[in-house]
């Protein structure tokens, strides 16, 4: 059976010659990884992190690797693309989102909130820099921990009033907050051990050394 469904990609690796899994995020499928067949010619910047894509999936009740194919652009996200920090960004949260939301998962809403998240960070223009500590802690929520204030105490350490900040601000005033980048940095570490305790695996996010270099 083919459907048609709204892919966000959150990885990809190679398998074989001509193949790659891409490991996405749907509404249809919740977190689901799928075989795609590419070439030499192929537009590999189809499968660049937290990238939307429409896609047509070929369901196939013996095999645990359903294929996708027929992809093609959803949203250009031409905001987050011609954009360093942006971009790096769009690393740091869909590799949040891949070590956190397990293979197999579905939970209600996570697509359409993710993609929220994706098409606002696309169309800001300017005083972003906060954007991932809003989008960790949203995350949070969407994940039905629904952190309070007393919940992340424990993992905030001097950052607490900050983050008390952060979750009691509207979301434009939250953006505005003035972090520096170290206070930023430290965080998002603590949000991240937040998150580690409550889906009780490590989260290993290599792209947070980069993300720290940038927002430094």
């Amino acid at each position: 059976m083919k459907n048609s469904t709204e892919l966000i990609i959150l990885n990809h690796t190679k398998f074989g010659e001509n193949s790659i899994v891409i490991h996405t995020l749907s509404q249809a499928y919740g977190r689901r990884s799928f075989l795609v067949r590419v070439g030499r010619k192929s537009a590999m910047s189809l499968f660049l992190p937290l990238n939307i894509l429409e896609a047509d999936v070929t369901e196939n009740p013996k095999a645990t690797l359903w294929t996708a194919a027929g992809l093609s652009v959803r949203h250009p996200l031409n905001g987050i693309r011609s954009n360093l920090y942006k971009n790096t960004m769009t690393l740091f949260m869909s590799e949040v989102l891949y070590r956190v939301v397990k293979d197999g998962a579905f939970e209600e809403g996570l697509y359409e909130w993710c993609s929220r998240s994706i098409l606002t960070l696309d169309a800001l223009d300017s005083d972003f820099s906060n954007f991932h500590l809003l989008f960790l802690l949203e995350l949070a929520v969407a994940l039905g921990f629904s952190p309070t204030l007393q919940d992340i105490a424990p993992f905030a350490g001097e950052h607490l009033k900050d983050i008390r900040n952060l979750m009691q601000a509207d979301f434009s005033q939250a953006l505005l907050l003035p972090l520096n980048g170290e206070t930023r940095n430290a965080i998002c570490e603590d949000i991240l051990r937040y998150l580690e305790f409550h889906t009780e695996s490590r989260i290993d996010v290599r792209s947070l050394a980069v993300l720290r270099e940038l927002y430094a």
